[in-house]
């Protein structure tokens, strides 16, 4: 007996859920900081919060599929595990680099639009 077929399982019942999760929880916290960077803009900011987080679906769920298959044919309950341990991992780490690397976007948008919103100071040289 083969234990692929459950490891294709329990690997998409582990990372859908996990991305989903994620997604939702970046979506509801992150909302904060769009409406910073659009200047209380909430409509503006709830849309690309939305548009954000259906790209973070596709690029996450897309690549877990494409991770989905195993070269090896799984026969033991212990390489269940290694396989899966090695491909929820990697899920993990993809997420992990997203999340930082949409928060350094951000903060730098964030950095940007203060900068440019800034009120301009004239100095005078004094006499």
């Amino acid at each position: 007996m083969t234990y692929t077929i459950v490891t294709y399982a329990f690997y998409l019942l582990l990372v859908i859920p996990t991305t989903v999760w994620v997604g939702h929880t970046l979506f509801r916290n992150g909302r904060i900081f769009l409406v910073d960077i659009f200047h209380a803009n909430t409509e503006l900011a709830d849309s690309v919060n939305k548009l954000l987080l259906i790209g973070f679906y596709l690029l996450n769920i897309g690549y877990a599929v494409m991770l989905l298959r195993v070269s090896e044919i799984v026969k033991t309950p212990q390489e269940v595990f290694e396989v899966l341990s090695y491909k929820v991992g990697g899920i993990l780490l993809l997420l992990g680099l997203i999340h930082l690397t949409n928060l350094y976007v951000l903060f730098k948008v964030r950095k940007r639009t203060l900068h440019e919103s800034a009120p301009i100071k004239i100095s005078f040289p004094e006499r």
